[in-house]
């Protein structure tokens, strides 16, 4: 793949790794390392995509991105990408990610732009280190809500703090939603719809739930109340669900770490409640950005496959999907 087919013009090299200072200094080192020494892989998880969007910020521009990953995750990411290029690997580390985040960017604006302006709620399950917030001019209007575990949202909190005593171009970051509730739950339990209801969300307002890399890290017990209850919520308002699905090959990339799966979500969504599916896969004319044009990158090749098949017939390798799907519903839409 051209460099130009990765997001830079043909005549650039992919910038060297500049960290910003802020990441030296004292404060923000003793913050990284504490998730480096006490979160397990689950929660580094959120650093991990931050560090992916700091790496193609020449095209997620996402200016918070190295500030919340830290360190020792945008190195470990850059050295995968240079190793990728001097290889002339066919997809660069990262390239899924980057589109995952235009992906779901365009989706939320395109939602929001769907109420015909009507009050709108924006609410980012297992949020983790997005800075979406602070980035989409889109959500002026919308109130946000970021739900994820207590010490996540909080380290989140302190590093934003600790950039607001910088005089570097961190203290510049401003927020652009409306407002911003960071709410302490964990979606695995049964209470986290009534915390964020007694945060201040409001069921009978417009909605986009935003579910971006959590469901397939849940139980299947879990993922599914999950998205029972955002369903549910289609009986009240026009909602509209935003979620990335794993098929069951691709949970076998880590079998430990990854559970929950569909091969088929456009068949499972209408099933629970919601009027309109759409689904795309990585590489699809709404899953590009100009970043995967070569025919013969893994993603295409994937797409020109039957859905059902589980193995690669030319190399009986597994045929592992990502799923993008945008799903909605309203009281007039919902299915009995």
């Amino acid at each position: 793949m051209s460099d130009q087919e990765n997001g830079l013009q043909e005549d650039q090299t992919w910038p060297e790794l500049e960290l910003p200072n802020l990441l030296y200094t004292d404060t923000v080192r003793k913050l990284h390392a504490a998730i480096e020494n006490d979160w397990d892989a689950l929660r580094q998880s959120a650093c991990q995509t931050a560090a992916g969007r700091a790496l193609w910020k020449h095209v997620t521009h996402d200016p918070l991105a190295e500030l919340f990953a830290g360190e020792t995750y945008l190195r470990n990411i850059y050295e995968k990408i240079k190793k990728d290029r001097l290889n002339k690997a066919r997809e660069i580390s990262g390239v899924i990610l980057a589109v995952r985040t235009l992906w779901f960017d365009s989706k939320i604006e395109d939602a929001i732009n769907s109420f015909d302006g009507g009050a709108t709620q924006v609410v980012l399950l297992g949020a983790g280190m997005d800075a979406r917030a602070y980035r989409l001019s889109c959500l002026k209007e919308s109130d946000v809500f970021e739900v994820d575990f207590p010490e996540v949202l909080q380290m989140k909190t302190t590093i934003l703090e600790a950039s607001t005593e910088s005089t570097n171009e961190f203290q510049l970051q401003k927020m652009k939603a409306k407002s911003l509730i960071r709410v302490a739950a964990d979606i695995r339990e049964n209470d986290w719809l009534k915390k964020l209801q007694t945060s201040g969300f409001v069921p009978e307002k417009n909605t986009v739930w935003v579910l971006e890399g959590i469901l397939y890290y849940l139980s299947h017990s879990n993922a599914m109340e999950v998205l029972k209850i955002i369903a549910a919520n289609c009986i009240l308002t026009s909602t509209v669900l935003l979620a990335d699905f794993m098929n069951k090959q691709s949970t076998t990339l880590s079998s430990s770490t990854f559970h929950f799966h569909s091969d088929w979500p456009d068949h499972l969504l209408p099933s629970l409640g919601f009027s309109d599916v759409k689904l795309s896969q990585i590489g699809d004319p709404d899953a590009h950005f100009g970043l995967l044009h070569d025919p013969q990158n893994v993603f295409n090749k994937l797409r020109s496959l039957p859905r059902s098949l589980q193995t690669h017939p030319d190399d009986g390798t597994p045929c592992c999907r990502l799923y993008l799907v945008k799903a909605s519903g309203s009281p007039s839409l919902t299915i009995p």
